[in-house]
């Protein structure tokens, strides 16, 4: 699958504005490997009118936020290589809000195979009415915080340049603190490469901290992968996760936009068949039955989405308009998407509600 062009962290266009005036003082310089001082500014004190910047190592931070100001407002924020971390969040006038959520820090910050991005963790405030009225951010510690990695392809992956969103990338607005999405999707990966290149899941597996999810997301690229050999990669990647104590999760690919003249996805373009005829999304779940692993079926989620929308409808959710692109997802399809994920681990118990928006 094509990869898109690398673009910087998009800056935010809309006219912003805190709820305060703010001077900006650069973070004090970090060891690599080290944890923020004590009495580091962690505040504020980080931000300009749009963006903060933390000068922290890789790892996982808790970032709480308070929204809103004397007048009503509506916030959100991103971070990194484009993540949606908080929704857009409206507060009536002199009703602010708090509200908290994890964030993992890693270089490289997007793809695995992609440029290193900024270091330390970058956020951007946005949304239709913006209003910052304060921050801090403190390293996630504990048994208790939780991480789910994402093991795919472009379909899923943290994309760099806009109009493309994946739908690992839009997550981690619908997870609270004590959860963070650490995505190590990548474009044009297979199950074959995936496991071949150092980059991807020889990197992932050591990072694996018993508890952990790891969602296995890849079909799309495995055009040429027979299904003795499609199936074996699948189970070899399971067997990974679980030897560091993680909990795999299968899930079946998201659908291509292809319609039949009858208005539905029933042919092999759409439901991922590919030219060897190997049924991808019939084996992964066959791999999940055969070795007990959670299963997300997104197939046959997106596929009803897709069709309930219909022909017109359902272009918004891809970049058909954009770029006659029935595969890839916009930012709109793109978070849709990411809803079905959240609410399948929810009901499958695979995340506390607690750790749910």
């Amino acid at each position: 699958m094509r990869r898109t062009t690398i673009t910087l962290l998009a800056g935010l266009s809309l006219a912003l504005a805190l709820a305060s005036t703010l001077s900006v003082t650069p973070a004090q310089a970090q060891s690599p490997g080290t944890g923020p001082a004590p009495g580091l500014g962690l505040g504020l004190e980080n931000c300009t009118a749009d963006a903060c910047h933390f000068d922290v190592p890789p790892g996982t931070y808790d970032v709480r936020v308070r929204l809103g100001g004397e007048a009503a407002a509506s916030t959100g924020i991103s971070g990194e290589t484009r993540r949606t971390l908080l929704a857009e969040t409206p507060t009536g006038a002199g009703r602010p809000v708090t509200r908290s959520f994890t964030v993992n820090v890693r270089t490289p910050e997007g793809e695995p195979t992609g440029p290193e991005g900024t270091a330390g963790l970058d956020l951007a405030v946005g949304g239709s009415a913006p209003a910052l009225a304060d921050i801090r951010v403190t390293p996630a510690g504990g048994r208790h915080t939780r991480q789910i990695f994402l093991v795919g392809d472009s379909t899923a992956c943290d994309q760099p340049g806009d109009p493309y969103s994946g739908w690992g990338q839009q997550l981690p607005q619908y997870l609270r603190k004590g959860v963070s999405v650490a995505n190590y999707a990548d474009s044009g990966e297979s199950t074959v490469t995936y496991l071949a290149d150092p980059r991807l899941f020889a990197t992932v597996q050591p990072l694996i901290r018993k508890g952990d999810l790891v969602l296995i997301q890849l079909a799309h690229n495995d055009k040429q992968t027979d299904e003795p050999t499609y199936r074996a990669n699948l189970e070899t990647l399971v067997a990974g996760v679980r030897e560091e104590g993680g909990r795999p999760v299968m899930v079946t690919p998201v659908v291509r936009r292809w319609f039949n003249s009858d208005g539905t996805l029933n042919n092999g373009t759409a439901l991922l068949v590919n030219g060897l005829g190997v049924d991808h999304p019939a084996v992964t779940r066959s791999v999940a039955e055969a070795h007990d692993v959670p299963l997300i079926d997104l197939t046959t989620r997106t596929k009803a989405l897709v069709e309930s929308l219909g022909v017109e409808g359902s272009k918004a959710l891809y970049l058909y308009n954009e770029k006659r692109d029935n595969t890839h997802t916009s930012a709109q399809g793109a978070t849709a998407y990411a809803g079905l994920v959240r609410d399948e681990l929810l009901v499958q118990g695979l995340v506390s509600e607690r750790l749910v928006r």
